[in-house]
């Protein structure tokens, strides 16, 4: 199938990639930010979650001012049931928050052709 015709679907974590811990306060990081909200434009369908819980991660976009980029709020999953391992998911990457720069929703989109 051709990837141009589906839409990308991103999910988003808070900890460590939205948000860096440092003491008691939470920093959000820029670049993450800044780059969640240019899939957002380029019509990208994004989810945040959280192993926390789906109401932090709420509460966390919020607080980031990207609440309505977002289509739901979830926890991270601790049991998957599916027939396919994750690493078997051919529509599937994982990218660090480090490794965004330069990145768009079509060259995402291009990695999974």
């Amino acid at each position: 199938m051709n990837t141009h015709n589906r839409r990308l679907c991103v999910y988003v974590d808070v900890d460590d990639t939205l948000v860096r811990s440092a003491g008691t306060k939470r920093l959000p990081i820029p670049a993450v930010v800044s780059h969640v909200k240019e899939l957002a434009n380029s019509g990208a369908e994004l989810y945040c979650w959280s192993t926390v819980g789906a109401e932090y991660a709420r509460l966390t976009a919020r607080e980031l001012g990207i609440e309505s980029v977002f289509s739901a709020f979830l926890p991270k999953p601790n049991i998957l049931i599916d027939d396919q391992d994750v690493a078997a998911w051919k529509r599937l990457r994982v990218v660090h928050p480090l490794s965004i720069s330069g990145q768009t929703l079509q060259s995402y989109l291009s990695s999974l052709e």
